[in-house]
């Protein structure tokens, strides 16, 4: 027979084998966990049907060497742990009727399962009748020992009520192709803060932190609160400005049929009578953006599909500029037997019937509420102490002209007018203001500066609240939540102190320049106006009241090697002249143990309530009389540590430790009083050695001028860059600053009256 025979060419049927079992676990491993995004997916949802309140996320390296999420939620059984990690467990449904009235977020039992079978798998739990935490550690589905020649048992630890799940060890450390397709964890951990995000603004009444490990300061923060405070926080206070909101149902969807079809009686029912509901949350015509946000709930899943996508951006094709989009936060929910929640492994999509009926329902809702919205506006200075007005623009012009934003140097308050509207009047040159940011400062004319601190913020980055400002980033001080009374009426007081006027120039206003480090005197520009402001005064309340809004969660500061606290407070005992007044040595001031003493600055006072000043203030003690830490009130800010020695000296007598709110708010005045910039009290140089000749002493007076004039250009770009962005931010301005701290120092109308004259 030839070879070229085809019967002989005709390869032979190779047998059809089982797979071994550990193959099938990491097959359906890798349809279930994607990444560390989508694995965090899976535990959100299992703290979510636990019932929990409060769920706290930590990661490293964007969750491929440690994931762990902490709930306060209902917890799991002892006796359920052995089984916990094994395919198909569940206690959501016990029958396939079952998945037709699901109202659960996880149901296979696959989620705990596939993780084990890709990464080491811990889990602490407590019930509420438990008396301890049980804790089990699972590898390949199983429970195994801590331990080698130990029992694989769970092992009774600490805990709070809940669950701490932890995904210890290199995630997909035995599928080299799954790990090597990831991408940088920078980028991965993105991708967490972005489910993160999404479940926070759904399930709102559920607090939310997420951080990194080893750093104190979480990325995402969230309290228990509403859906539009949660996207205020999340999104921003642009995307919360121009919101709006509208409910749906299906008696709105049976309405429009009968309209349409008169020959349908009032009270019969149709395929499309399914109960059913949504609550969506869009943003108007105001505000558009290059990247399209879509927030989608199906039965509180997070879910992606296409087809609504499409019919929600269509609403907004006539009214937004072309190649931006807008933002849209959509929750529906419907009747569970009517939901296919089987058809993808990750749950990603889902299938309900009237998908198409119900999408033009929600579309059409939405048109509407956008067409009575009202117009679209734009914002301008005025005259006023940094106020906006208002342009609005009549719908019934989209299309035909484009407004045309007004630039800094235009001759008329708006852009030009439309057709049909009335024309603005001229803006004389007197009145017209400086609002540009690339506008020249104080110290550019001397020396060239390659940043503003005029210009307003360029972009809301919400993976944690960064905001990236001329090129780089500073991060948004969240308040602190806290439940004492002392700290919340000290909140109040600020709130009811608060001048308007002063706050709004605040908020408004274009830095100018340094004008006299040594007096603390800076240079705003508010509209027409140039303020002189004593930065210092600013700077310290502005502390203060940062020390409020992170009372209880500061970062810290950590010094190394620790600095010996009596040996400080000595040095500034021996400086301070006001100490030569009282009637005991100086010695005696740092050592007394006589409390009532105002001069006695007493190291026992402060190592005594080492405990309360490390948990509420950061500020860290030890038992040695060592100082290893210090607050930190915002980032990118360093105070001078040639004043810790009276920062440290002053505790003992100016701050009140026998009343709870007194203490809180004296010892806060302290530490504002010391982050103001400026020189330390004990910086000033020594003379030089006796011997030296005049060169040398010359020759180290020109190193001194030196160092004073390097320290001088760190302090002008710490006060342009850090602290006038953040009094623009944070600082509620008291009348009190008005007294001598804000002057007005010209005004451009009045210097041409001046100049009219001549």
């Amino acid at each position: 027979m030839s070879i070229m025979d085809p019967i002989e060419s005709q390869p032979e049927p190779k047998p059809i084998i089982r797979l071994q079992d550990s193959v099938i676990n990491r097959i359906a491993a890798g349809e279930i966990i994607h990444r560390p995004a989508s694995a965090l997916k899976e535990l959100l949802e299992n703290c979510l049907d636990a019932g929990a309140t409060s769920i706290r996320i930590t990661v490293k390296d964007g969750g491929m060497k440690l994931l762990q999420i902490q709930d306060n939620g209902c917890g799991i059984k002892k006796s359920d742990l052995p089984i916990l990690a094994h395919r198909f467990t569940t206690s959501k449904l016990s029958k396939f009727s079952d998945l037709s009235h699901l109202t659960t977020y996880g149901f296979r039992g696959e989620a705990l399962a596939s993780i084990s079978h890709v990464a080491n798998l811990s889990v602490v739990t407590k019930t509420k009748t438990d008396s301890c935490a049980w804790r089990a550690i699972y590898v390949d589905g199983g429970m195994v020992p801590a331990q080698k020649d130990a029992s694989a048992d769970p092992k009774p630890c600490a805990g709070n009520d809940g669950t701490t799940v932890t995904v210890r060890r290199e995630l997909f450390y035995n599928v080299p192709a799954r790990l090597s397709a990831l991408r940088s964890s920078s980028e991965e951990y993105a991708r967490i803060l972005d489910v993160v995000t999404k479940y926070a603004v759904h399930n709102a009444g559920v607090s939310f932190l997420c951080k990194k490990v080893g750093i104190s300061t979480p990325d995402l923060s969230t309290p228990s609160s509403t859906t539009k405070q949660a996207i205020r926080l999340l999104y921003g206070q642009e995307v919360a400005k121009n919101l709006l909101s509208a409910e749906i149902s299906a008696p709105q969807m049976r309405k429009r049929k009968r309209n349409a079809d008169d020959n349908i009686p009032e009270g019969s029912k149709s395929d499309e009578d399914n109960i059913w509901m949504a609550q969506a949350h869009f943003t108007n015509a105001n505000h558009h953006s290059k990247k399209s946000v879509l927030l989608l709930f199906i039965n509180n899943r997070l879910v992606e599909s296409s087809r609504i996508k499409k019919a929600l951006e269509a609403c907004y094709t006539a009214i937004l500029p072309k190649g931006t989009s807008p933002f849209i936060y959509l929750s529906i929910q419907l009747d569970p037997t009517t939901v296919d929640v089987n058809v993808h492994p990750t749950k990603r999509e889902v299938h309900f019937l009237k998908e198409e009926a119900i999408t033009e329902c929600i579309a059409d809702a939405i048109q509407a509420k956008l067409a009575q919205s009202g117009e679209r506006t734009f914002e301008y200075q005025t005259l006023l102490t940094g106020g906006l007005a208002t342009v609005g623009v009549d719908k019934s012009f989209k299309g035909k002209e484009k407004a045309q934003e007004n630039s800094a140097g235009s001759d008329t308050a708006t852009s030009t007018p439309l057709s049909g509207l009335p024309a603005t009047k001229k803006i004389l040159s007197q009145h017209k203001v400086r609002t540009s940011g690339a506008d020249r400062t104080l110290d550019s004319m001397f020396l060239p500066t390659p940043t503003q601190s005029g210009d307003r913020d360029v972009e809301i980055a919400r993976n944690g609240a960064d905001v990236v400002k001329e090129g780089r980033k500073t991060r948004v001080i969240p308040q602190s939540t806290c439940y004492l009374t002392s700290v919340l009426t000290l909140r109040e007081n600020v709130k009811k102190a608060k001048h308007m006027q002063l706050t709004e120039v605040l908020q408004k206003h274009v830095f100018v320049g340094v004008v006299d480090l040594v007096r603390e005197l800076s240079v705003v520009q508010v509209s027409t106006k140039l303020y002189l402001v004593n930065h210092g005064a600013l700077a310290e309340e502005l502390f203060y009241q940062l020390g409020l809004r992170q009372f209880g969660n500061f970062p810290r500061l950590k010094l190394d090697p620790p600095a010996p606290l009596r040996p400080l407070i000595t040095l500034a005992v021996d400086v301070e002249q006001s100490t030569d007044l009282s009637k005991l040595t100086k010695p005696q001031i740092v050592d007394s143990d006589i409390f009532a003493t105002r001069r006695a600055v007493n190291t026992h006072i402060l190592i005594s309530r080492r405990d309360m000043l490390r948990e509420y203030f950061s500020l860290g003690i030890t038992v040695e009389g060592m100082v290893d830490s210090l607050p930190v009130l915002i980032h990118d800010f360093t105070p001078n540590l040639d004043k810790l020695p009276l920062f440290l000296m002053r505790l003992g007598p100016q701050v009140n430790w026998n009343c709870e709110q007194e203490c809180f708010d004296t010892f806060l005045r302290e530490l504002a009083y010391f982050y103001v910039p400026g020189p330390g009290a004990l910086a000033a140089p020594s003379s030089p050695p006796v011997g030296h000749s005049e060169g040398n002493a010359t020759g180290r007076d020109d190193d001194h001028a030196l160092n004073v004039q390097r320290e001088g250009a760190s302090e002008r770009w710490q006060i342009e860059h850090v602290l006038f962005p953040a009094m623009r931010r944070y600082l509620t301005a008291p009348k009190s600053l008005l007294t001598r701290d804000v002057v007005q120092i010209a005004s451009l109308p009045d210097l041409y009256r001046v100049f009219e004259r001549c």
